[in-house]
């Protein structure tokens, strides 16, 4: 594989990976309406684990924001911070080689996602269905950064040695 057809394929994916995360992050803007739409159609039902879960969030959501909305804020906070971190990508989208290092603490990132989610989630008592959801992000999430990761030592060494 040529030298530019390599730095395409591993800018399209970063472009990708960006858009997922950003997505990801703008999500949390919206949660009220979200989860308002989301009882409304009553897709999941009561009766099992899932639609218990999300009844109870939809609660707590609901009450949160006719008494406490400003905690919401929070959230405001959570989605900045998804589209921070997409930022952090435009450096390996520009010079992969040179910011090959944001690709590595992304992959730690997603390896962090593991411990957190189990801990915090444990503590706040979240149901386990629900954690093994939040660490398959970052199961899935280091899939193509390890794929990219792979990709960009192979350009460094394509560049280095010619």
């Amino acid at each position: 594989m040529s030298k530019e057809k390599l730095l395409y394929q591993i800018r399209v994916s970063i472009v990708f990976f960006m858009i997922v995360l950003l997505l990801s992050g703008v999500t949390a803007f919206p949660v009220y309406s979200e989860l308002k739409w989301l009882m409304e159609k009553d897709f999941f039902s009561p009766d099992k684990p899932l639609g218990r879960w999300l009844h109870k969030v939809w609660l707590g959501i609901k009450e949160t924001q006719g008494k406490h909305g400003f905690l919401f804020y929070g959230y405001d906070w959570l989605a900045f911070a998804h589209i921070a971190i997409t930022m952090a990508f435009i450096g390996p989208l520009k010079d992969p080689v040179k910011n090959k290092w944001v690709i590595e603490w992304a992959m730690l990132c997603c390896i962090g996602i593991l411990p957190l989610a189990i801990i915090a989630g444990t503590i706040r008592e979240i149901p386990w269905f629900h954690i093994l959801i939040d660490c398959s992000f970052g199961i899935i999430g280091i899939i193509p950064l390890g794929i990219v990761h792979k990709w960009i030592t192979r350009l460094e060494f394509m560049i280095n040695t010619k």
